[in-house]
C-alpha cells in the first residue's frame, strides 16, 4: 500500500482501536442513552473532522521540517506510551458524565462541543499528530476521522441497543499490542533510516 491508501488504512486502524474504551467512547455511549442515535452520530462526526484536521495540520507541519529518521523514532516512543497510556485505562470524571447526561439544547451542538472539548489533547488527537508526521495530511485524516467515528457509532449501537459493554480487558490490551506492534514498526524503520 502507498501514499494516501496506507495513510488511511493505517490510520483507521490504529484510531478505531485506540478509541475502544476511550473516555469519548464512554461519552458516546452516555448521550446515546439520552438523544436520538443520528444527531449523537452527526455531532461526533463534525467534531472529530474538525479536531483531527488541527492534528493533522500540526503532524504534517512537523513532517515538512524535521528530518523522517528523527520523526520516525518520535512517533514510534510516542506508539509505546500511546500502548502503556492505553492499558492505564480511561474513565468519564463526574464533571464529563453530568454534562453528557444534563446536556440541553441541540443534541447535535451539545454532542459536538462535548467531543470537541474532550479531544483535545486526548490520546487520538496525539496518535493523529503522530501518524500525520509520517504518512501525510488526507489520508491521516480521513482515515482517523473514520476510525474514531466507527468506534464511537459502536460505542452508541452498545448504549442503545445492547445495553452492556464489550470486554473492558480485552479492549485494553489489544488496543495496547496495536500501539506496541506499530511503535516497534516505526522505530525499526527509523534505526534503519538514521544508520
Amino acid at each position: 500500500m502507498h501514499g494516501v491508501i496506507a495513510a488511511t488504512v493505517v490510520s483507521f486502524a490504529v484510531v478505531f482501536v485506540a478509541e475502544l474504551g476511550d473516555k469519548s467512547q464512554l461519552m458516546a455511549l452516555t448521550f446515546a442513552t439520552r438523544f436520538r442515535p443520528w444527531p449523537v452520530l452527526v455531532g461526533i462526526s463534525v467534531a472529530t473532522a474538525v479536531v483531527h484536521l488541527v492534528s493533522v495540520g500540526i503532524g504534517y507541519g512537523l513532517g515538512t521540517t524535521l528530518p523522517t529518521g528523527w520523526l520516525a523514532l518520535a512517533a514510534g516512543l510516542a506508539f509505546l506510551a500511546f500502548g502503556a497510556w492505553t492499558l492505564r485505562g480511561d474513565s468519564l470524571t463526574a464533571e464529563e458524565r453530568e454534562k453528557a447526561e444534563r446536556s440541553t439544547g441541540s443534541a447535535m451542538i451539545a454532542v459536538g462541543v462535548a467531543f470537541f472539548l474532550a479531544e483535545l489533547g486526548d490520546k487520538t488527537m496525539l496518535a493523529t499528530i503522530t501518524l500525520a508526521t509520517r504518512y501525510g495530511w488526507f489520508g491521516t485524516w480521513v482515515g482517523s476521522t473514520l476510525g474514531m467515528v466507527a468506534a464511537d457509532a459502536l460505542a452508541i449501537l452498545v448504549g442503545r441497543y445492547l445495553g452492556r459493554r464489550l470486554p473492558e480487558r480485552v479492549i485494553k490490551w489489544g488496543a495496547a499490542a496495536l500501539f506496541v506492534v506499530f511503535g516497534v514498526w516505526l522505530l525499526v524503520e527509523a534505526i534503519l533510516e538514521l544508520r
